[in-house]
């Protein structure tokens, strides 16, 4: 799964890497978000302006908005066969924006788990492939929220976790942004796993573990025994 990430970088660094997004220059940093927080996501609008929603799914059909606790990450496998995802997987799909992300590797032979830190060689931000939804209150009100596609991890994640997030190429950002339906076969063949070659992981501190940090260090590198 993808449980917490970041996204560090300020708001003219994010705008010339994703040019053709409107993007506001009034956003903080953050090292580590949480799910339940507000997320930069770019959705399938039409207006590639860059929007905030809360991370985790609430399906527009839900009854209980508590749902979006347990749909923080949807699996590429079975989007189009899972309730609470073939919809948006058909209709609204978006980017989630960010520069980083944690797993935490199991240490052999012990409990303990380890908050690793990943990133791209390059150090620049990326996005994830999202799917996002609006849902109404009983007063009115409206949310929307957002969920993170995971698949099968490439070689180089495999010592990390068995899962990874689809990190998209800026190659299929306009198909998986294209507003309403869209051809499936072309939409799945874009969640695979992010080359190896071009990620970087290194151990941070368990301050990582508590949503209430969110700062700097918890991206900063321990020494590895």
């Amino acid at each position: 799964m993808c449980g917490r990430f970041t996204l560090t970088v300020d708001p003219g660094q994010l705008q010339e890497a994703f040019p053709w997004v409107d993007i506001p220059d009034d956003f903080l940093p953050r090292y580590n978000i949480a799910p339940s927080q507000p997320v930069a996501v770019v959705p399938n609008d039409g207006i590639n302006k860059l929007d905030f929603f809360n991370w985790g799914l609430i399906p527009f059909w839900a009854k209980d908005p508590k749902i979006g606790s347990r749909l923080i990450n949807a699996r590429a496998e079975t989007l189009a066969e899972k309730p609470s995802f073939r919809g948006s997987f058909k209709y609204k799909r978006c980017l989630v924006l960010a520069d980083g992300f944690y797993e935490w590797r199991k240490e052999p032979g012990s409990k303990t788990k380890i908050p690793m830190f990943i990133h791209l060689k390059n150090m620049s931000p990326f996005a994830f492939a999202g799917l996002w939804d609006d849902w109404q209150s009983s007063d009115g009100s409206e949310i929307r929220t957002c969920t993170i596609i995971t698949t099968e991890p490439n070689e180089f994640m495999k010592p990390i976790h068995n899962r990874m997030p689809v990190i998209l190429s800026p190659e299929s950002f306009d198909d998986w942004l294209k507003p309403g339906d869209h051809d499936p076969s072309l939409l799945q063949s874009f969640l695979q796993p992010y080359a190896d070659e071009d990620m970087v992981a290194y151990p941070v501190s368990r301050a990582v573990n508590s949503p209430q940090n969110d700062s700097p260090e918890c991206i900063i590198a321990i020494p590895q025994d």
